[in-house]
């Protein structure tokens, strides 16, 4: 058997290789399992184990992700990737690279690229490998390689915000945001939300959203969630502060401690400008045990108008 402790050590790469392709835990699990099976059944002699289960793993996802992008077209209201709570690869070298392309900001602009494109994205911008690893992984020339990058680069600059937040910065406004939230104060809440704020649904059908997927505008958000979080937390709900995808976010449990859904924040120009919230069960499995969202939601209303009685 090949070198099972090579190819452990490794995993963690390739499955942060393969998430920021696929934009979903699952699916670079399996990807990952895939790229075990080929690394044991070959017999080619490598000079790199790194550099051979990448390729195996970006070539595995790039095939995944082109068959998922028909399922996506089809997805009901947003798609949002599955929310990913602790990256197993770390580099200090490149820690703000991997960090910045962890965001549900960055996987929803990646969406916009081409399978290609992303893939060779992830490995040069995000991952550091040069140009001929890349090509050799994607099966493309170095040239093509690098008419790939430039672009992939070009969509992802266009797409950024003008004004990205330093960390402390982020985490001091997200710390004010949930002492509001949970406080009720929706001054202390307008205050710390973008004026066009969005407060943005993924349930996939599966489970309970805004009517139009979103809702828009600082004081109409602010409202709302006061409105929910206080009946919320006294039927035995709990919001549990986490980074989800790199960034501020939250996980809501009921009383159970099973998991509703999660929360990730998007902080730029000094205000929140995105709350995406992921509620669709088939993407909180790795999470916890999942909820009913349905009667979650159902006893939280139920509560709110008691308490309006």
């Amino acid at each position: 058997m090949r070198g099972v402790e090579e190819f452990e050590e490794l995993r963690p790469l390739l499955f942060s290789i393969a998430y920021r392709i696929l934009g979903s835990v699952a699916e670079a699990e399996d990807a990952v399992q895939e790229s075990w099976l080929r690394w044991e059944a070959s017999r080619t002699e490598v000079a790199s184990a790194k550099s051979y289960l990448s390729a195996v793993v970006t070539r595995v996802s790039i095939d995944v992700l082109r068959s998922a992008r028909v399922r996506r077209e089809a997805y009901v209201g947003p798609w949002f990737p599955e929310p990913l709570l602790d990256d197993p690869y770390q580099d200090p070298e490149r820690a703000a690279e991997l960090a910045d392309s962890l965001s549900m900001a960055a996987l929803l602009l990646l969406e916009r690229l081409t399978p290609l494109e992303r893939a060779v994205f992830v490995l040069r911008e995000v991952f550091g490998f040069d140009i001929p690893a890349v090509a050799a992984a994607v099966g493309r020339s170095e040239a093509a390689c690098r008419k790939l990058a430039t672009r992939a680069r070009h969509h992802m600059d266009a797409g950024r915000p003008r004004f990205e937040a330093d960390r402390r910065e982020r985490d001091e406004l997200a710390e004010r945001f949930f002492d509001a939230f949970r406080e009720g104060d929706v001054d202390a809440l307008t205050e710390v939300l973008a004026g066009d704020i969005r407060l943005v649904c993924d349930s996939g059908g599966k489970g309970p959203r805004w009517r139009e997927g979103s809702v828009v505008g600082a004081d109409t958000v602010a409202r709302l969630l006061v409105t929910l979080v206080a009946p919320f937390l006294r039927i035995g709900g709990e919001v549990e502060r986490h980074e989800v995808n790199g960034q501020p976010g939250a996980i809501f449990r009921d009383r159970a401690g099973r998991v509703v859904n999660t929360w990730t924040l998007d902080v730029a120009d000094g205000r929140i400008q995105t709350i995406r919230t992921v509620v669709n069960p088939d993407k909180l499995g790795h999470v916890g045990p999942v909820a009913d969202a349905w009667e979650t939601v159902r006893e939280t209303f139920q509560a709110c108008r008691a308490e309006v009685e």
